[in-house]
């Protein structure tokens, strides 16, 4: 992986977020995890590059984003697509979902790096907000995406490298 510019990527985040999918991990390379998600931005704001995810409470990555400083997003070719998969239908909590999914850890000391991966932002938090229902706008979200009252909790990170392939 080499650091790149972020001005310099060529990255549709609807296609590579909403369609691709992207890996948010938080940890160290000896003890982290990571979650498979498909919502989330990019853009500007308070001056500085940024990406933002969520989370629901009950997802295993949160305490780890909560626990540190940084995070990652990190966005993988098509033929990467079943260990997504995996990653987003197992808990870090039960097995060691990273090596079962068929990804390596590269050292880092700021956040999760993987070696499959094509493209790897790593951020450091700014911002994280639980999600407020009485700020729902549109009255088919709350029905529609969370009928369990789990709402997701909003992170938004400077982004800080971004590491390509």
């Amino acid at each position: 992986m080499k650091e790149v510019q972020i001005e310099t990527l060529a990255l549709n985040p609807f296609q590579k977020i909403g369609k691709e999918w992207m890996l948010v991990a938080a940890g160290t390379p000896e003890r982290c995890n990571a979650m498979t998600a498909s919502w989330g931005g990019m853009g500007v704001m308070w001056g500085k590059n940024v990406a933002a995810c969520v989370i629901r409470p009950q997802r295993h990555t949160l305490g780890f984003l909560d626990q540190n400083e940084t995070f990652t997003l990190s966005f993988f070719d098509p033929a990467h697509h079943a260990a997504l998969q995996y990653c987003g239908s197992h808990s870090g909590g039960e097995n060691q979902k990273i090596a079962e999914a068929g990804l390596t850890l590269l050292p880092d000391t700021q956040a999760p790096v993987f070696r499959e991966a094509s493209l790897t932002l790593v951020c450091r938090k700014l911002y994280r907000q639980p999600m407020d229902p009485k700020g729902l706008l549109d009255g088919t979200i709350d029905g529609t995406w969370y009928p369990d009252h789990d709402y997701h909790i909003l992170f938004v990170g400077e982004i800080l490298r971004a590491l390509q392939a």
